[in-house]
């Protein structure tokens, strides 16, 4: 029987959004880096010991943001994995340099870290990391080849918000983090991010860089008496009314994590006994890592399965997606970039995986007819 479609994602509502947007707009401070900015910056470099954490208006432009602080220029190369969203390469090519691709580790999706060292070349420049379903990439070996190469790293945290690697959060790790507040993400402003610099030598660069090149947080500080133009820059800031919205779901930071945790574990746990049996495979969580149940994925055993899969789940009433097409192979990734290495993992385990509905406030009950109906494409009672 088909019950109400149950959507893949809904955007996380606590019930204080609008009360603090209406906050924001009667304070008559609604262009960025007001009270509430500052609540959310402080909460981030609180509860994850960042040493800087500044809002911007993506996930994106945070990586914008740090690919520009690295200095890159033309000729440089940025090693990258190619299962990662766009943006982790456009940054990239935004600040003049080129990515280079290589392949990834099966059971996490995230990049391997014993193909990066191969890729280094006297181009090399920095390592970009994407913390695939906010489980960790191996940080200790990939700061170690940065460290001999004299390379940057740049954590692409996007789905990472509350994870960790070995008690570390993660954007804390690298040179640069890059969280994401999009609305398909554990927390969210709609459209939104945040970038952590975990230098203070790079504090008022990234300062300058975010207030369209001026030295303007400097005079909202009182240290200096006017502000000027001073370096290139962008203007970076989100909306105050944005950043009112996040922070009615960061005050539920915890009670929004728990809920999904257990939405992840209720599926991990039905699952188990269809991958006991080989019929399909579920999320590898290393020891170190604890993540933050962005999303729970299924492997099938093909494309062509995976598109049965989907298309019976529809029929069932429930919305799954498949998720990024390696950016090596895209249109793009031919044109401004190339693959280093052999694509063993990255095409044919990305073919195979199938994300499930996941968002804060999914019934349990929702889990459970998910997991009869996936249940039933196998032919399995459970």
């Amino acid at each position: 029987m088909l019950i109400d479609m149950i959507n893949f994602n809904v955007p996380p509502f606590t019930g204080k959004e609008i009360e603090y947007v209406t906050e924001a707009i009667h304070a008559h401070r609604i262009s960025g880096d007001g009270e509430f900015t500052k609540k959310c910056s402080a909460w981030l470099e609180d509860r994850f010991k960042a040493q800087k954490a500044l809002l911007t208006t993506s996930g994106t432009t945070a990586l914008d943001m740090a690919m520009l602080l690295c200095g890159l220029k033309p000729g440089d190369e940025v090693i990258l994995s190619s299962y990662t969203f766009s943006s982790t390469a456009t940054s990239v090519i935004l600040a003049g340099a080129t990515p280079v691709f290589v392949d990834i580790r099966p059971d996490t999706m995230n990049i391997d870290e014993n193909r990066i060292e191969e890729a280094v070349t006297d181009r090399t420049r920095a390592i970009a990391v994407t913390h695939y379903a906010g489980v960790s990439c191996e940080m200790d070996r990939i700061n170690g080849i940065a460290k001999k190469h004299g390379l940057r790293v740049v954590e692409d945290a996007a789905q990472g918000v509350m994870s960790s690697y070995k008690g570390r959060a993660l954007g804390t790790i690298g040179d640069f983090g890059c969280y994401s507040f999009h609305e398909t993400k554990n927390f969210s402003m709609g459209e939104g991010g945040a970038i952590i610099i975990n230098d203070k030598a790079f504090n008022e660069a990234a300062e300058i860089l975010r207030e369209k090149g001026t030295n303007r947080s400097k005079f909202f500080r009182g240290e200096i008496d006017k502000y000027t133009w001073v370096d290139f820059g962008d203007s970076y800031l989100p909306s105050e009314m944005n950043a009112a919205y996040l922070w009615a779901q960061l005050e539920k930071a915890d009670e929004i994590s728990s809920d999904r945790m257990n939405n992840w574990n209720r599926y991990y746990d039905r699952l188990l006994p269809l991958k006991d049996k080989g019929r399909l495979e579920l999320p590898v969580i290393p020891d170190g890592c604890i993540h933050n149940a962005h999303m729970f994925y299924v492997k099938c055993r093909d494309l062509e399965e995976r598109t049965r899969f989907i298309t019976y789940m529809k029929g069932r009433g429930v919305y799954c997606v498949f998720h990024y097409v390696p950016l090596h192979s895209a249109p793009a990734g031919r044109k401004y970039g190339r693959m280093h290495g052999e694509d063993v993992y990255t095409t044919s385990e990305s073919e195979r995986l199938v994300r499930l509905p996941m968002y804060y406030g999914l019934k349990a009950e929702d889990t459970d007819y998910i997991c009869g109906a996936i249940y039933e494409f196998f032919g399995e009672n459970g």
